[in-house]
C-alpha cells in the first residue's frame, strides 16, 4: 500500500511565506480564549477551562498544529491541544510531579534518575502545551534559555560523573531555541570526554515542522552521534510537512525514534497504533516507546487503563512487524523508573522448561540446557571497569521531595508571594 500524506490546512488569510516561518508560528501561537475562538467553536467545557483553569497549566498551540484539528469536541488532535473543564478535576490520581523528578534533581536543570544518563532541561518553553504533559511542575515558566549560572552548574555536574554516557536534552522543547543556542549546548557537551550519546527530545517535527531547516540539521549532524526523539501520537499528525521534516533528519544520517503516549479517545485502538507505526517506519522513523499516560494533574480524562493498553499491544503482537512495534512501558509514579509491559504467553514454568502459547495459538516447550553447562565469558574482566564506572555514576542523592527547587514554577512563585 502506498502511503499518502495530507498537507496542513493553511487558512487563506495567512500568507504562505509567513505560514512556512517557524518564527511566525511561535510569535502567532494561540494562547487566549479569544485567539482559540477565532479557530474553533468552543464548547462550554472548553470555555470553562480557559476561564478557570489557565493558571493550572499554560495553554498554547501553533497555528499549524491547530489547523490539524477538526470541529468535533472529541477529535483526537483537539483533545491533545485544547484545554477542557475535565482538567479542573483531580480524578483518580493527579500528581504534580508524577515521575518524581524533583527528588532526582542534584542540581537545577539536571534530572539524574538512571546511572548512565541524565536529562538536561535547557528551556522551559514548548510551542504546544499538550494537555497530558508530565512536566507541568516545570514546563511553561517561559524561560527561553536557562540562566547562565544554572547552565554552568549543570555542565559541571555532568563533567563530575564519568559514568554518565548519555545526555538527553529536554525541557520544554530544545528545538524552540535558536540554532546558535543549540549549537552552543551541543558543542559544550561534546567537550566532555565521557559523553558518548546525545538525544534531543522534541515535538517540533509534529507541531511546527517548518522549524526543521537544513541549517539546523547540519548543526546537529556535526555533533554526531545525536539521536532525535520525536513524539507523534496520531497518524493525522504525519502531514507532508512533518514527513519532509523527519526525512531531512534521516537523510542527513540522524536517527529518528518516536515515543507515543496511549491516550484515551486519541489513539487507544490497535488500528490507530498500527497506522501510526507503519507510516513512521515508512519514513525510516523507529517506533520506540508506547507509553502509558502518566498521572499528571488534570490528565485523568486522557488516561486509559493498563488493561486497555495491554489488549491493544496483544492484538498487534505478531501481526505488526517487530520494526514497527513500539515497546509498551509504564513509568512507576514518584520516580520508580520505566517498567516494560508485554503480553503473557507463558503457560507453565519449571527449572527444566517453559511452555508457551504464541500469538497465533502455537504451543511448544522451550527446554533449558543443563545448568552445569552454563558459564560466563572468559574476557568479561576486560569490561568490568567500564561497568563499575557506570554503576557508580549516580550516587545516592538526598530526598528533595520536600524542598523547593530553584525552578521558577507558578506554584513556587505563588508560595513565595504568600510568604512575604
Amino acid at each position: 500500500m502506498k502511503m499518502n500524506f495530507a498537507t496542513a490546512n493553511r487558512p487563506e488569510a495567512i500568507d504562505s511565506q509567513n505560514w512556512q516561518s517557524w518564527h511566525w508560528q511561535l510569535r502567532n501561537s494561540l494562547k487566549s480564549l479569544q485567539e482559540f475562538s477565532q479557530w474553533f467553536k468552543l464548547t462550554a467545557g472548553e470555555e470553562q477551562a480557559f476561564q478557570q483553569g489557565a493558571e493550572l497549566f499554560n495553554i498554547r498551540s501553533t497555528p499549524y498544529y491547530a489547523s490539524l484539528a477538526r470541529a468535533q469536541e472529541l477529535d483526537p488532535i483537539r483533545r491533545i491541544l485544547m484545554p477542557h473543564a475535565q482538567e479542573l478535576s483531580k480524578g483518580s490520581q493527579g500528581l504534580f510531579d508524577p515521575l518524581g523528578e524533583r527528588k532526582n534533581n542534584p542540581t537545577p536543570r539536571v534530572i539524574h534518575r538512571y546511572p548512565d544518563r541524565v536529562l538536561f532541561l535547557i528551556t522551559d518553553i514548548c510551542s504546544v502545551y499538550c494537555r497530558f504533559c508530565t512536566r507541568k511542575h516545570f514546563t511553561g515558566a517561559e524561560q527561553a534559555f536557562i540562566r547562565e549560572s544554572e547552565y554552568q552548574n549543570a555542565l559541571a555536574y555532568i563533567r563530575s560523573k564519568p559514568g554518565v554516557r548519555e545526555v538527553i536534552l529536554s525541557g520544554g522543547d530544545p528545538l524552540t531555541l535558536s540554532d546558535q543556542q543549540l549549537d552552543r549546548v551541543l558543542t559544550d557537551l561534546r567537550k566532555i570526554e565521557h559523553i558518548e550519546i546525545i538525544r534531543i527530545g522534541t515535538r517540533m517535527p509534529v507541531v511546527c515542522p517548518m522549524r526543521i531547516t537544513e541549517g539546523l540539521v547540519k548543526i546537529i549532524r556535526k555533533h554526531n552521534p545525536v539521536f532525535l526523539m520525536t513524539h507523534f501520537n496520531h497518524p493525522r499528525e504525519i502531514t507532508i510537512e512533518a514527513k519532509m521534516a523527519v526525512e531531512m533528519f534521516v537523510d542527513h544520517g540522524i536517527p529518528v525514534m518516536n515515543q507515543m503516549v496511549l491516550l484515551n479517545g486519541v489513539n487507544n485502538h490497535p488500528a490507530i497504533v498500527q497506522a501510526l507505526s507503519r507510516r513512521l517506519l515508512f519514513l525510516r522513523v523507529k517506533p520506540y516507546y508506547m507509553f502509558q499516560c502518566d498521572p499528571s494533574e488534570g490528565s485523568d480524562h486522557l488516561r486509559t487503563s493498563i488493561e486497555d493498553s495491554l489488549a491493544i499491544q496483544k492484538e498487534l503482537w505478531g501481526t505488526l512487524s517487530g520494526l514497527a512495534m513500539p515497546n509498551l512501558s509504564v513509568d512507576i509514579p514518584n520516580g520508580g523508573g520505566k517498567v516494560a509491559l508485554v503480553p503473557d504467553f507463558l503457560i507453565e514454568a519449571s527449572k527444566e522448561k517453559r511452555t508457551y502459547k504464541g500469538w497465533d495459538g502455537v504451543t511448544a516447550d522451550y527446554i533449558n540446557p543443563c545448568a552445569n553447562q552454563i558459564f560466563k565469558p572468559i574476557d568479561a574482566s576486560e569490561y568490568e571497569a567500564e561497568w563499575r564506572t557506570t554503576q557508580l555514576a549516580k550516587e545516592s542523592n538526598p530526598d528533595l521531595t520536600n524542598q523547593l527547587l530553584r525552578i521558577p514554577t507558578k506554584e513556587r512563585l505563588h508560595s513565595e508571594a504568600q510568604s512575604r
